[in-house]
């Protein structure tokens, strides 16, 4: 069974940093495109940063040159480096793992992001 573990969430104050971690197992990792989603209050979820199995990356418009996303293969893990946080960034982000095994996509349960203003 598929699992992802988000952390790294928190309190920060805008124009701080975080970086968040995803943590996947029961895949073949590194054969999975994975990426990061965050849904805000009022807001519908909304892609932040995906990456594929050879390293290319795709960013969402609002996150664009704050944001980057890495993996590391060998640790089973995809994270999210937040630069320069706004107040707009506040959300839930989300992990996900599009699985090569079973052509599904897979969830985390999610990390809390708080950026004060």
């Amino acid at each position: 069974q598929v699992q992802l573990v988000e952390s790294g969430g928190g309190l920060v104050q805008a124009g701080g940093s975080l970086r968040l971690s995803c943590a996947a197992s029961g895949s073949t990792f590194s054969l999975n495109a994975v990426g990061w989603y965050r849904q805000a209050p009022g807001k519908e979820r909304e892609m932040v940063a995906v990456i594929s199995t050879d390293g290319n990356t795709n960013y969402g418009d609002t996150v664009k040159g704050r944001f980057t996303i890495s993996r590391d293969n060998a640790k089973n893990t995809v994270y999210l480096q937040m630069n320069s946080l706004k107040p707009e960034d506040t959300a839930v982000y989300y992990c996900t793992e599009h699985d090569f095994y079973d052509d599904r996509d897979y969830w985390g349960q999610g990390t809390q992001v708080i950026v004060s203003s």
